[in-house]
């Protein structure tokens, strides 16, 4: 017997007929004699109905009487209490259909199992996962549906993991479970060299390891979230990633070690045998760019814009300082999420007085383009081929941040595809 995690994400979930073939996939594993535990996303769209009916609640969009903006800061205990309920539909309805085709199952909601996290409303972290009773009846026959994106944090209050948070449910669970595999099912059959949607030559890879799928995630890839890759690499959780629209009774022929089926395993890089110089390009439109002018160029600076961020919550990405001529002041340029946008720039006015700036601009016309590669690590010029390459094409870099494996570039959103295509062609992953 192989013990299984699956996780379904809401495309895959988004009605009844497709609950019905989620179900197909788990009675498959459960008649080859594997213990399976399911976690599973809210329905397609049914988040973002819910995150607007918070928003609506609370008044975010209404400008008040004297033309202000409503605050963003409302109480996150209670927009996860709301938006949790998502994926505790889905658990429910998966359980029913499951046990009407004669397979044993249950749902549980985080709380239930339980999954404890930090207090950090909205974006918790997973603090730690008590698997005893689930374990035991899985290994009984019983298929555990869970609700995944959601846990318990202190003061019994249901908290949310953040968008994706899904995938870092199941991963924490496959590890807590000492699971033999992590499968997560999506609208896609693997890990490609970049959007098929943008570049048709883009081709999936079979294996890629933890260091290039975070990286890819973290970049913009849509397929796994970054802190379930991360969590992935910590564990040495064995991670698949397959598409659930597959046929259920063809997916599990092929090769045994990944489930059958095509896929892209996530693995230690060791047990990849040839790695390319660059293995995937990948794009982010869903950032916005925060500048700050006319700033005091005086030790601790730094820390009074990033600090007040970091207390609300708020992730910054690339950082570029710009001093001007006479030494004084500096221009100051960061990116965020671009949902948390609205919220960076009110977090920044009410510290206008500790920065000291002239003045705060936000915008989101920019998308993010990085090349991604363990390969980099032994082969020089990589980052002089792609800003020639991007030159070329007549593309503007408005900023820069490498690390070993990875080189990104700010850019125009407008030149956001081009880039991809240009990128993709010279590190010769058209195939």
């Amino acid at each position: 017997m192989s013990l299984l995690v699956l996780k379904f994400g809401g495309t895959s979930v988004a009605d009844l007929e497709r609950i019905r073939n989620v179900a197909a996939h788990v009675k498959r594993e459960v008649d080859g004699g594997n213990a399976c535990a399911v976690v599973v996303s809210a329905m397609a769209g049914q988040t973002n109905q819910l995150v607007a009916l918070v928003e609506e609640a609370w008044g975010y969009k209404v400008r008040s009487q004297n033309g202000a903006a409503a605050s963003a800061h409302y109480d996150t205990r209670e927009y996860d209490a709301v938006v949790s309920s998502g994926e505790q539909v889905t658990s429910g309805l998966l359980a029913l259909v499951l046990q009407a085709a004669g397979v044993q199952a249950r749902s549980w909601q985080g709380w239930q199992i339980p999954l404890r996290t930090d207090a950090a409303h909205r974006a918790a972290r997973i603090t730690g996962v008590e698997v005893g009773e689930l374990k035991a009846r899985m290994l009984d026959g019983e298929v555990a549906v869970i609700a995944g994106f959601q846990g318990i944090a202190p003061g019994n209050r249901i908290a949310t993991l953040g968008r994706g948070g899904s995938d870092t449910s199941a991963v924490a669970l496959a590890a807590a479970l000492q699971a033999d595999r992590c499968d997560i099912y999506t609208d896609v059959d693997g890990v490609y060299t970049t959007d098929p949607r943008v570049v048709p030559k883009a081709h999936r890879l079979d294996r890629i390891s933890y260091e290039e799928m975070l990286e890819m995630a973290s970049q913009g890839a849509k397929v796994l979230q970054t802190r379930s890759v991360e969590l992935a690499m910590q564990k040495g959780v064995r991670v698949l990633v397959r598409s659930s629209f597959d046929a259920p009774d063809l997916a599990g022929k092929g090769d045994a070690e990944t489930g059958g089926g095509l896929g892209t395993l996530v693995c230690h890089e060791d047990e990849i045998v040839e790695q390319n110089v660059v293995s995937g390009i990948a794009y982010a439109r869903d950032e916005a760019k925060v500048t700050l002018l006319k700033v005091a160029d005086k030790p601790g600076v730094a820390a009074q814009v990033f600090g007040p961020l970091a207390e609300a919550h708020i992730n910054v990405d690339m950082i570029v300082q710009n001093v001007s001529d006479d030494g004084r002041h500096t221009d100051m340029t960061f990116t965020v999420q671009s949902a948390d946008l609205d919220r960076a720039l009110e977090v920044l006015r009410n510290s206008k007085d500790s920065i000291g700036y002239l003045d705060l601009r936000g915008s989101t016309d920019i998308a993010k383009v990085s090349a991604i590669g363990v390969g980099m690590r032994s082969h020089a010029g990589v980052a002089a081929q792609m800003f020639s390459a991007l030159a070329e094409k007549g593309i503007n870099i408005e900023a820069i941040s490498t690390s070993e494996i990875k080189i990104s570039v700010l850019i125009d959103a407008a030149y956001a595809e081009l880039a991809v295509r240009t990128l993709h062609s010279l590190f010769g992953l058209d195939r």
